[in-house]
């Protein structure tokens, strides 16, 4: 039998966690080291992630502080934050380097929940991917009974539909948080 009910709820549960992921590394107002998750930093000639060449820590609501495993690559922590598109300034004491997080503009939370609302519906096009595959793989299966092929049908709408609203819900609960100054 080539139908398989698991592996299409493991590829959904994928599609959640990478919208998790992603709306993770999206800046609100708030500290938050998840958002310096896509940035490398160049360490011994190798593009290495910062969280592994540095602790980051949020010792103030609205600060971040790296503090570098290595002082040698300080300067190399600087250079990356300041061509990433975050928009943050770092600061360094010669030890350390503070992030601090500027309040958002109005303008600039409503392009966020864009950018977020965005993201949820790239998540749902990979959860009707996987639907549709599943779909497919329920008609080509000739040795499964046609009642049999039917309830399979209806499992895959069911754990679509659930996929789907647990979508919905995890880019509303970004969108609340982004809107709350």
């Amino acid at each position: 039998m080539s139908f398989n009910l698991t592996d299409a709820k493991a590829r959904m549960q994928g599609a959640q966690d990478a919208l998790q992921r992603e709306l993770g590394s999206i800046r609100t107002g708030r500290a938050n080291p998840h958002i310096l998750d896509r940035i490398e930093v160049e360490y011994y000639g190798a593009m290495t992630p910062l969280n592994q060449v540095a602790s980051i820590s949020v010792p103030e609501a609205r600060i971040l502080m790296i503090t570098p495993f290595d002082k040698t690559v300080l300067e190399e922590i600087i250079r990356a934050i300041n061509i990433s598109d975050l928009g943050l300034n770092p600061a360094s004491d010669g030890n350390i380097v503070r992030l601090a997080i500027p309040q958002m503009t109005e303008e600039g939370r409503k392009d966020l929940v864009k950018q977020v609302k965005a993201e949820a519906e790239k998540a749902k096009v990979s959860v009707r991917n996987v639907r549709r595959d599943a779909m497919d793989s329920v008609k080509k299966d000739k040795e499964l009974p046609e009642d049999d092929a039917r309830h399979a049908e209806d499992d895959v709408q069911k754990l679509t539909d659930e996929n789907i609203k647990a979508i919905d819900t995890i880019a509303s609960d970004k969108e609340k948080e982004l809107l709350t100054i």
